[in-house]
């Protein structure tokens, strides 16, 4: 005992030579901690330096001064200030998260770190010489120039709620929500209140610290006028030092300046414009589903009960393991972290290949997840008064760059499956117009081509052939003629997984083969194919040396975990880094598509709306007289959004609803 205390005591009377008094104080390096922090997994700590910020934090800062605006002659000197600033970072404050929904309450400025302006539109306890009308007539030629440059955090909320207003909002060129995440998608989380921590050691006023919580919380202008202005002004300043800070770092490397100059900001407008215009949705088809479904789900129950051999609740999973693992003594797949048999998805699939009540307990799942999601919920929302629902487009989410979206989730509406593909039905084109769907055609494994530059699939491509039954061509030696659907069907699998990194032991899975077999396959494939091996080989090297890989257009992608000592974080650290080129440049080029799409749209006058983007494939609402020209139009806008060495080929369909446009 007395050798163990021993090991573990600091030693405290070790000679150095320097004298603790006389080293000098340094600022904290606030970005590095929070980064070692993440990496090291110091979850509770990192909790705490979020939540509570520390005392040395706030002298970086230095105080905020926060001039309420309540006098003409105040407004007037505003006015003047922010036409002479060469960037303005301003904030909204608003009654409602919901854009369609939310009642301007205040403007927030600021043009220099240390001090902001709050000008109150409409608060319960204001005492203004203007009222709201006057303040947007004074600053609306100011907010609408385009020559007048402008700074946020997350500025498509702040554009769509100053439409409602009546203004349109241009000339925006910075979005440090955006800025963060083009220079670090994965580093943090980017609202206002993680990037503030991690880029500048300082702690922001949340929301609930001035509104209150749950049922007793505050409308915006509810909130006293003086509470609202030192929140709102620190929003706007508190951006400002984010942007001074991000954007050296962006503009030190060309290509990511270019990824945030030429895609992400030019895609707020589209994205906002997109999201306040909405999709028609034909609720009563909606209603037949549910009922559809409900029954099946009866039917699915009862079944579920026979094959047991007993009544029990589908939706415990207890008593699922209960019923599986003692009473019909099925093999046991896996083992929950506590021990015990394990009924997820991935596992009940794996006993679905032999029994007959996991695939009823799956069919049941899966009926149970469309009705709860979708066919019960989107009827909800449709919004009161444009009787269309609005989704929300998120730019700052994913790794690879691809759009997200929620209320309601349009990217994983199921489309192998005849309910869910009616679900897509519902999806409808007003009278007199038609929705055209475009979509690119296998665009990751062209971008493979390009990326790999391999002559096989080069040609492939080139000479139009259908790639999948071309690889099974080259991978089980046949003619092109002689190719059976379900070699297809292994190729397109070996196509797809090896994007994704798939080992032989995942393809053996997937397509449901021995693992010796599935390695031949995977073997016989880089034998015909060696240019997609090389890539692979290098791509994992350059993740490795550098920590980071990159799409055609220069985003980059982080590969933190590669040096990983863990194998499966490494193992699976290597399979992002050979994917994230792929589906990252994959997104910039439907990015691209977007932009040109609806430059084009707003420049022509164009009979057709931009109404949902979803993976690779663009919705438009159109008129029916105008169809085939806006079809062309389309067509040749994403086709051109990339120059590849081998063609894009964009396949586009219209009709009644967004399934029949397939």
């Amino acid at each position: 005992m007395p050798l163990a205390r021993e090991l573990v005591a600091l030693r405290t009377d070790v000679e150095t030579g320097v004298e603790l008094e006389s080293l000098p104080g340094v600022r904290p390096d606030h970005e590095r901690l929070v980064e070692l922090l993440r990496r090291f997994g110091f979850s509770t700590w990192l909790k705490q330096y979020q939540e509570e910020g520390a005392d040395s934090q706030g002298s970086d800062a230095g105080e905020l001064e926060v001039e309420t605006v309540t006098t003409r002659s105040q407004l007037d000197a505003l006015v003047e200030a922010v036409w002479a600033a060469d960037l303005v970072a301003f904030d909204t404050e608003t009654t409602s998260l919901e854009p369609l929904d939310a009642e301007l309450v205040g403007l927030a400025f600021a043009i220099e770190c240390g001090k902001a302006w709050y000008i109150p539109l409409c608060h319960v306890d204001q005492n203004t010489e203007f009222d709201r009308d006057e303040v947007v007539e004074s600053l609306r030629p100011w907010l609408e120039d385009p020559a007048r440059a402008k700074l946020g955090q997350n500025l498509k909320y702040d554009l769509n709620v100053l439409e409602r207003a009546g203004i349109r909002l241009a000339g925006v060129v910075h979005d440090t929500m955006l800025a963060s995440y083009v220079f670090h998608s994965t580093a943090t989380r980017h609202d206002m209140g993680s990037l503030a921590v991690r880029y500048l050691g300082r702690q922001t006023t949340s929301y609930e610290q001035v509104a209150g919580k749950g049922r007793v919380q505050l409308r915006f202008d509810q909130i006293p006028v003086a509470d609202a202005a030192e929140y709102a002004g620190e929003d706007a300043e508190v951006t400002l030092a984010l942007h001074r800070h991000l954007w050296p770092k962006i503009q030190a490397d060309g290509r990511l300046q270019a990824v945030y100059e030429e895609l992400e900001i030019p895609l707020i407008p589209v994205l906002a414009r997109m999201e306040r215009i909405g999709v028609a949705l034909d609720c009563e088809r909606l209603a037949v589903q549910s009922r559809e479904i409900e029954g099946q789900l009866s039917e699915l129950q009862a079944r579920a009960h026979e094959e047991a051999g007993r009544e029990f609740n589908l939706g415990s999973p207890m008593q699922l393991q209960a019923i599986l693992f003692e009473e019909l003594k099925l093999p046991v797949v896996r083992k929950t972290p506590k021990g015990q048999p394990s009924t997820a998805e991935d596992v009940l699939q794996e006993l679905a290949a032999d029994y007959e009540l996991p695939r009823t307990i799956l069919k049941h799942r899966s009926l149970a997840k469309l009705k709860s999601t979708y066919t019960d919920r989107l009827p909800e929302k449709v919004h009161q008064r444009t009787g269309r629902v609005h989704t929300h487009y998120h730019q700052a989410v994913t790794a690879t760059g691809r759009l997200s979206s929620t209320d309601p989730n349009l990217q994983n509406i199921p489309i192998r499956t005849t309910e869910g593909r009616r679900i897509r039905k519902a999806f409808v084109a007003p009278a007199g117009a038609v929705l055209l769907a475009a979509d690119y055609s296998q665009i990751e494994l062209r971008i493979m081509a390009h990326l790999s530059d391999d002559e096989r699939l080069l040609e492939a491509f080139a000479a139009g052939e259908d790639i999948h039954r071309a690889t099974a061509a080259e991978v089980f030696d046949c003619a092109l003629d002689a190719v059976s659907s379900e070699q297809r069907r292994a190729a397109k699998a070996i196509n797809f997984g090896l994007m994704y990194g798939m080992s032989g032991w995942g393809l053996a899975r997937q397509l449901e083969i021995d693992r010796k077999s599935a390695d031949a396959y995977i073997q016989r494939y880089f034998e015909r194919y060696p240019g997609v091996q090389t890539y692979m080989e290098s791509i994992r090297k350059t993740a490795r040396e550098q920590g980071y890989v990159e799409t055609l257009f220069g985003r980059r992608l982080r590969t933190d975990e590669i040096r990983s000592r863990n194998p499966a974080r490494r193992q699976a650290a290597e399979r992002a880094a050979i994917n994230a080129p792929m589906q990252g440049t994959a997104a910039d080029i439907i990015k691209r598509a977007m932009i040109a799409v609806d430059g084009w749209i707003q420049a022509e006058n164009a009979p057709a709306r931009l109404v949902m983007q979803v993976h690779d494939e663009l919705v438009l609402e159109v008129k029916e007289g105008a169809l085939a020209s806006v079809r062309e139009a389309v067509e040749t806008c994403m086709r051109d959004a990339a120059e590849l060495k081998v063609p894009l080929l964009v396949e586009a369909g219209s009709g009644p609803d967004w399934d029949s446009a397939h």
